[in-house]
């Protein structure tokens, strides 16, 4: 597994190294030593599994209090996926990574704490995986507006995105000063 930087130095895209034969490829998705060499938390306490329909986004979330590094991958469909940073003294505070990630290639994509997240379904259905390192609160989640003007995703919409109730009233850029999250070195930057 290898490193492959973004155009921001806190997230990381994974390159997993497929073994193939004649029945098939073999890819290791998780080593926790590995990831510890790579400078990665080798420590999650959650695995999500989600399945959704092309067409359907979801985000931008994150957790105020009990912030979450996430490492996302996709086993089926394809996703562009968004990490918007949003840690209180970053440098690159306000900035965003947006990258397809598919079922074609087993990348990884490590999102660190501070950073909210989401993705849009390019082709579906889509089954991303993504660990977690801190447990969902519910009371603690937040969203980040998907479509706020000042952050300008050039999201890949097929048509009208297809939202939760949730996704469609997210907090604007503008009003989420006072949920930034602080800078934290162990989270990977």
């Amino acid at each position: 597994m290898r490193l492959t930087p973004t155009s921001l130095p806190a997230i990381q895209l994974l390159r997993a190294d497929v073994h193939t034969d004649s029945r098939g490829w073999l890819v290791e998705t998780w080593h926790a030593a590995r990831m510890a060499e790579l400078g990665l938390p080798a420590s999650f306490v959650q695995e999500n599994r989600t399945l959704s329909h092309q067409g359907v986004l979801r985000g931008l979330h994150f957790q105020d209090r009990h912030p979450q590094a996430k490492l996302v991958s996709v086993v089926q469909g394809q996703i562009y996926d968004v990490a918007v940073d949003i840690r209180a003294g970053s440098p690159t505070i306000g900035q965003f990574v947006g990258l397809t990630l598919s079922d074609a290639r087993p990348d990884l994509l490590f999102v660190p704490a501070g950073f909210a997240h989401g993705f849009y379904v390019t082709r579906g259905p889509a089954v991303v995986i993504y660990k977690l390192t801190a447990a969902y609160a519910p009371t603690d989640e937040r969203c980040l507006a998907w479509d706020d003007p000042d952050l300008a995703i050039p999201w890949p919409l097929l048509g009208p995105p297809v939202l939760s109730a949730r996704d469609r009233c997210g907090t604007p850029w503008g009003d989420l000063s006072p949920w930034h999250a602080p800078l934290d070195p162990a989270d990977g930057q």
